[in-house]
């Protein structure tokens, strides 16, 4: 489904979110802080937008994705940044070695995983201690008003403005079903906290359309900590 949708993922989330995907983008890159010299990981990247952002910074930025037709499509766009490398990847058994990246970060790509607490756990593993983990997802608003317009627009508006731009309507059918199954802040915030993160935290964007959520991985402690020079046997060789 999301090789099929690839080539207009980007333009078709724009007009779907009246622009907000913008305004999302930006802030999950300022919960990122991205600085030279890090290593990230963005999974669910998708065609790589927000794994631009974030390379802009001078970070080390690995865009991964599930789908071969995404990582394709962002290939062909962005290939050429040199701190910028794209790789397919399943998020619930990650290729990379424990402790790899400083930042983790998923936007819109959580509640598509098969199983996206063992997913929250490989994030969890490839983490340095002390490392951060960024999710943006779509969640549910307070307001039960605001709720219910919300809904109105999912349901009538968005499945007609998907025929119009989208080369896979029926993409995004699931989209209404996976969002409305997805569960609310509190909820994925314990989700994280049970995978093993600590200092679990959320905010609300556009008015609770979309949660950024955000949680350390905790330190090791002195006499869990590796001798200098002595080699992780959890990284690929």
């Amino acid at each position: 489904m999301f090789d099929q949708v690839a080539k207009n993922y980007d333009r078709t989330n724009t007009v779907l979110s009246m622009g907000n995907d913008r305004m999302w983008r930006a802030a999950t890159t300022r919960a990122v802080a991205p600085r030279p010299g890090q290593r990230i990981l963005d999974l669910a990247a998708g065609t790589g937008a927000s794994s631009v952002a974030l390379a802009r910074s001078g970070a080390s930025v690995v865009a991964a994705d599930f789908s071969p037709g995404m990582i394709a499509e962002g290939e062909r766009r962005h290939g050429g940044i040199p701190n910028l490398t794209f790789i397919q990847a399943d998020a619930t058994s990650l290729p990379f070695g424990a402790d790899e990246f400083d930042t983790v970060t998923m936007s819109f790509g959580l509640r598509n995983v098969n199983d996206p607490q063992r997913a929250l756990r490989e994030l969890l593993r490839v983490t340095k201690p002390g490392g951060r983990l960024v999710v943006c997802e779509f969640s549910h608003p307070p307001s039960r008003a605001f709720q219910g317009l919300y809904r109105f627009y999912n349901a009538r508006i968005l499945p007609v403005v998907a025929k119009t731009v989208s080369s896979n309507a029926d993409a995004y059918d699931y989209l209404n079903e996976s969002i409305r199954e997805w569960p609310d802040q509190r909820a994925l915030s314990g989700w994280i906290r049970d995978a093993g993160w600590t200092d679990v935290a959320y905010r609300n964007l556009s008015l609770g359309i979309v949660a950024l959520h955000r949680a350390t991985k905790p330190e090791r402690p002195a006499s869990q900590r590796m001798a200098p020079g002595t080699s992780d046997p959890s990284r690929p060789r």
